[in-house]
């Protein structure tokens, strides 16, 4: 009875975590988005280099989270914004789930930055289809600390970091599918709006993601 219950809690927190990334507000995404980035560079020995940001084609930052016993559920929320001709992009919203088998108690969030290398990882994304890291595109755990190798080429298309329990460090997402979530745009930007559009820049951001730009413009 005890393992029926369990296993239907599990039930109900995937499908929870599943739906979750249509439904969540995307200003909430926005804002975390700018904590996020804060956060990452409280630390500047591990944080990631001043070069790599400088020179990202995009970023897409993800909060997760993950729960479970036995069989653990995830779900995600966040957004990318893409580097343009004239600046920061507007956010486009995007979301990730997924079940896992495996030892899992408890509840565990983490943070996500995605560093898109090249044009070829902003186009991924603009599609507005699903997009599998190390699938679509190929993903490397991404380099830490001002002392990293200045000025060398990117390895992989995109970078991958996380933030997780205050622990800081480059990780592999590799298998990890992220889709967009459409009606989360279509309520932040008042309209129906392509992601394409969002990410070329065509789309106007908001005034609600001005922070988030003038964040990345620190970069």
């Amino acid at each position: 009875m005890r393992f029926r219950f369990i296993l239907a809690f599990i039930t109900l927190f995937t499908l929870f975590a599943s739906a979750a990334p249509v439904h969540a507000a995307m200003q909430e995404d926005v804002d975390r988005a700018v904590s996020i980035l804060e956060r990452f560079e409280e630390i500047p020995e591990k944080a990631i280099p001043p070069w790599v940001m400088r020179d990202a084609k995009g970023l897409a930052i993800l909060t997760v989270t993950k729960a479970g016993f036995i069989v653990s559920g995830r779900g995600g929320t966040g957004i990318v914004i893409a580097r343009t001709d004239n600046g920061w992009s507007g956010p486009s919203a995007i979301g990730s789930g997924g079940i896992g088998v495996g030892f899992q108690a408890g509840v565990q969030v983490s943070e996500y930055v995605i560093i898109l290398n090249t044009q070829e990882a902003v186009a991924a994304f603009s599609k507005g289809s699903n997009v599998t890291l190390g699938g679509n595109l190929s993903a490397a755990i991404g380099p830490v600390g001002r002392s990293a190798e200045a000025g060398a080429a990117p390895q992989a298309a995109i970078y991958t970091y996380s933030r997780s329990q205050g622990i800081f460090a480059g990780i592999s997402l590799e298998g990890t599918v992220i889709a967009t979530r459409y009606e989360a745009n279509e309520e932040f930007y008042g309209k129906p709006v392509y992601t394409s559009d969002i990410l070329s820049g065509a789309a106007k951001p908001p005034a609600a993601a001005q922070k988030l730009i003038e964040t990345l413009s620190k970069f």
